[in-house]
């Protein structure tokens, strides 16, 4: 399968820290590498309501639901750029994951299966000079990669604060380059043994 990226920008900010480190490493990606990049405030999910037990399911077809539903089937790479909000992810980034658990359960769809091997990247800026504050984003995305059967490209962080602020942390320019050229192992719960 040809590479595809979907790159899901997930803050309230256009042109933000986060999207501008993101699209800095998306520039290293080779020419015949498909790109798609949604903003999921421009794609607002209604939401989202648990109806494991309770109905039926089927599969999306209207609004940013059907939108996002086919954008992530068709990608082999997913990218959540999140700022980093409260030590995790966004609200529209944990909102788009939690869909996933609807996903699930849409017939003619193994959505568990169908996503197994593919890889989940993470893209963040945040206002702290100590990353560790970013280890519980970073679990939200492997977990759900681990639980996914998917490969885990870990997070690029960089420093901003400001509009712009992460154009000048050069170590993460410098780590954007060649982020998405390494190779992603498959992901492990923390508790897991190798």
């Amino acid at each position: 399968m040809t590479r595809s990226f979907l790159f899901l920008l997930a803050s309230s900010r256009s042109d933000g820290n986060t999207e501008l480190l993101a699209r800095r490493a998306a520039e290293q990606l080779p020419a015949d590498v498909e790109q798609r990049w949604i903003d999921l405030a421009r794609h607002p999910l209604p939401d989202f309501e648990d109806l494991r037990h309770d109905s039926d399911h089927v599969r999306p077809t209207d609004g940013a639901t059907g939108l996002l539903f086919d954008a992530t089937l068709a990608a082999t790479d997913i990218v959540i750029a999140s700022p980093l909000y409260w030590y995790s992810v966004s609200g529209q980034a944990k909102r788009y994951l939690d869909y996933w658990s609807g996903w699930l359960r849409t017939p003619g769809i193994d959505f568990k299966a169908t996503m197994a091997g593919r890889t989940l990247w993470g893209v963040t800026a945040l206002a702290h000079e100590e990353f560790e504050v970013a280890d519980p984003l970073v679990g939200t995305l492997n977990n759900s990669a681990a639980y996914m059967g998917m490969r885990f490209g870990g997070v690029l962080l960089g420093n901003g604060s400001k509009p712009g602020d992460v154009l000048r942390d050069t170590e993460a320019l410098a780590r954007a380059k060649t982020f998405f050229a390494q190779e992603a192992p498959l992901a492990r719960f923390p508790y897991e043994e190798a």
